[in-house]
């Protein structure tokens, strides 16, 4: 009769310790994931951090937290997790009555992107791990990978080139009556323009910066457009690239820059615009804009888009286009340029080694960059 009535007392305990379980779990229980920080550059590394506090005395003595995230994030640490098209991410815990545990998660943003966790799921077990309890809350965490600065040999001697230009041309927009204030010397300056006074004044080279008869911005254009059969993902993510390395060195030189693309935002869905302006937070809108480009979404049609205000040139504007396709749509519009006298440059990241085939007046106006395959 002992042993029954002690079977049954300990029956009774078990139920209650589950009914406690399943009732009071996740009472005054915090669950956190989130990214240490807002952006990373493409190769760099970023953490997720993992807080989990009890601030209950019932300890748990098993707590699973659970999310899903981009598998183009890297994770250094993928003990209890599987990879399909998103990388799902199963930690377990074991935690105390009043505990708090932190963990850190590195991992390396591999590819350009926007990327968020949306959801946390927790699964608490009671002391016997009999009784599996489940919860789901909504999070709000989201992180930029930004397109790296494109960088090769063609692309520095194109850059070299073009800033002769730019620089020809600036200067016969240049006011020499108006000066809007003095700055450091730069590779690019003309030596004409140091200002002698304030360069013995500081022992560094300065220069007057001019005010200019007309307004000088570069536009650049990146277009996603893939008629062909075969996808050109590297090169659409290269382009990318190009468009950053574009976009930085003329913001360096306080020039104004413009970007639109005909691809689509992964929140918006909407094509990418960004308005002329200049300086540091120019540039990060700009990586911003290219981070959230969907290559996924079919992009819009890239002269519907953008053909009109291309032809409709101002005074003192360079445009760039940045292009891994040259399908014939995209090649009449820049014939049109050519007509319109719209001075522009096109940059063509490809894997292809062969030379591209186009009209002669394009390739004037053509910069190749062979990518490796």
């Amino acid at each position: 009769m002992k042993i029954i009535a002690l079977g049954l007392i300990a029956l009774l305990l078990f139920m209650v310790e589950r009914e406690v379980y399943k009732r009071l779990w996740k009472d005054k229980l915090f669950v956190s994931v989130a990214f240490d920080r807002a952006s990373v550059e493409e190769g760099e590394e970023g953490n997720v951090i993992e807080v989990v506090e009890n601030r209950k005395r019932l300890p748990l003595s098993m707590l699973k937290v659970k999310f899903q995230t981009s598998r183009n994030l890297t994770f250094s640490d993928d003990k209890g997790s599987k990879m399909t098209d998103l990388y799902y991410r199963n930690d377990v815990f074991r935690i105390g009555g009043g505990e708090r545990i932190t963990r850190t998660l590195p991992f390396v943003g591999k590819k350009r992107g926007y990327y968020n966790i949306k959801e946390i799921d927790l699964v608490g077990m009671d002391l016997f791990l009999s009784a599996e309890m489940v919860h789901s809350f909504k999070t709000n965490c989201y992180l930029y990978v930004y397109p790296k600065t494109f960088q090769s040999r063609e692309m520095q001697v194109s850059l070299q080139n073009l800033n002769g230009e730019v620089l020809t041309k600036r200067h016969l927009l240049e006011d020499p009556f108006e000066y809007r204030g003095i700055r450091e010397y730069q590779p690019f300056d003309d030596i004409r323009s140091v200002n002698w006074k304030a360069t013995a004044r500081t022992g560094k080279l300065k220069v007057n910066q001019k005010n200019y008869t007309a307004l000088w911005t570069i536009r650049i254009y990146l277009n996603i457009e893939d008629t062909g059969i075969l996808k050109k993902e590297d090169a659409v993510e290269s382009s990318m690239q190009v468009v950053m390395g574009l976009a930085k060195f003329f913001l360096a030189q306080g020039i104004c820059v413009s970007v639109g693309s005909n691809g689509r935002d992964v929140i918006t869905g909407e094509p990418l615009r960004i308005k002329s302006s200049a300086g540091a937070y120019q540039e990060e809108q700009i990586r911003k804009g290219l981070a959230r480009i969907s290559t996924e979404a079919e992009p819009y049609n890239f002269r519907k888009l953008f053909e009109e205000e291309i032809l409709d040139e101002a005074k003192g504007t360079l445009t760039l286009f940045v292009s891994p396709n040259g399908y014939d749509d995209f090649i009449q519009l820049l014939n049109l340029c050519q007509e319109k006298k719209v001075w522009y440059k096109w940059f063509y990241p490809t894997i292809s080694k062969e030379e591209p085939d186009f009209p002669a007046g394009i390739l004037e106006n053509l910069t190749v960059l062979h990518l490796r395959s």
